[in-house]
């Protein structure tokens, strides 16, 4: 059952945001999405300094940055690195910014918001390549921002949570420490959404099981995942940083979450 205020905001999502939207254009798709934040994004907090730019990658392309933070901020708690969901194929800098404002403002981290490629035009690892690099390079202290402070933690929902988790477990593979600790919002993380959700939500408001098929369809195309970038096929879980997961009660990825703990 969902609360008055969920029925209705499920209600005016639809007005604007119908269900079928996996039919359109991936074009088409992308400004309903935007136009959607859009219209849901309050007025930023009072109180943030916020700055663009990107990172220039390895293999020459740009990963678009923006940085928020308040403006007597000395960085506690320190840096976030937040990866946006929309199933790697939807999403921006402005989708999101109600969540990468409101965190900075209400914790006085600093918050970096990263705009990886996109799918199907980038398909798989594209994403995951993108905040690896974006990672390891807050780690390494050469981010084209000035003074990020410590720790460094990696936050994302939805896709960005797999995003996140993936990330982490990569660095670890690779011995490379700096992350302090992940936070992973209504994950993707495994080939398949787990048992029970799968079922018994496959027509869940606002995220179905086809809309998930959909998007894995457009991000991995013809390739095989990659168990590093499917974190429940994982086999070793030692050596994470503290990871918390959220589920939500409506949704088909809902025990992703669960299973991932």
């Amino acid at each position: 059952m969902l609360e008055t205020e969920m029925t209705e905001f499920v209600r005016l999502t639809y007005e604007m945001y119908p269900p079928d939207t996996a039919t359109m254009t991936i074009a088409g798709q992308r400004t309903l999405y935007d136009n959607y934040a859009k219209a849901f994004t309050p007025v930023l907090p009072d109180g943030l300094i916020i700055e663009t730019t990107a990172l220039d990658s390895v293999a020459g392309h740009p990963i678009p940055l923006r940085l928020y933070r308040k403006t007597n901020a000395r960085g506690q708690g320190g840096t976030v690195l937040y990866f946006h969901g929309g199933g790697f194929v939807l999403g921006s800098l402005y989708s999101h910014e109600a969540i990468t404002a409101r965190l900075a403002a209400d914790t006085g981290m600093h918050v970096v918001a990263v705009d990886y490629r996109l799918a199907p035009e980038h398909p798989a690892p594209a994403a995951h390549e993108d905040c690896i690099e974006v990672t390891l390079a807050a780690i390494n202290g050469t981010l084209p921002f000035a003074g990020l402070p410590a720790p460094l933690q990696l936050v994302g929902d939805s896709a960005g949570g797999n995003l996140a988790t993936s990330v982490a477990a990569i660095l670890r593979d690779r011995g490379i420490a700096g992350v302090a600790g992940v936070v992973a919002i209504y994950p993707a993380l495994g080939r398949e959404p787990e048992l029970p959700a799968r079922n018994t939500e496959a027509n869940a408001p606002l995220l179905t099981l086809a809309d998930v098929h959909a998007y894995r369809e457009l991000y991995w195309q013809d390739r095989e995942p990659d168990p590093q970038m499917t974190p429940l096929d994982a086999t070793q879980f030692s050596g994470l940083p503290p990871t918390l997961a959220i589920g939500v009660e409506h949704d088909p990825l809902r025990d992703d979450a669960r299973v991932y703990v």
